[in-house]
């Protein structure tokens, strides 16, 4: 996510309440095949927490000032990569949901607003 704030602590907060709020909703739903692997980790993760039920998120990420071009290009490899490091595919792009796929000019289930990035497969 990229956000243009002062306030980033308190917008990636705000940004975090209102997609569990939303992701949650779906996964209850029961719409999405594995519903009730993620309740069971979301709930397992949750039992840690005062007063919480669920954790979506983890506490770790933070928000980050972008201020060169190199930086933004590194955190979107990153971001494009993870599916890779899983071994869930060989090539960022061949991801269905990621962004990667518009970035190579490929077939894409996802609109976004696409950065002035130089393409590259990292494997």
């Amino acid at each position: 996510m990229i956000m243009c704030t002062r306030h980033k602590t308190r917008a990636n907060g705000d940004f975090k309440n209102y997609t569990s709020k939303k992701f949650l909703a779906v996964v209850n739903d029961g719409i999405e095949s594995r519903s009730e692997w993620m309740k069971m980790v979301f709930e397992y993760h949750g039992k840690f927490k005062n007063k919480q039920t669920n954790q979506l998120w983890t506490h770790e990420n933070h928000a980050e000032l972008i201020y060169s071009q190199k930086f933004i290009e590194q955190k979107v490899d990153y971001i494009h990569d993870n599916p890779v490091r899983a071994r869930i595919v060989g090539k960022p792009e061949d991801y269905l949901y990621s962004s990667a796929r518009n970035y190579a000019g490929l077939e894409y289930v996802l609109e976004i607003d696409e950065l002035d990035l130089r393409w590259k497969t990292v494997r």
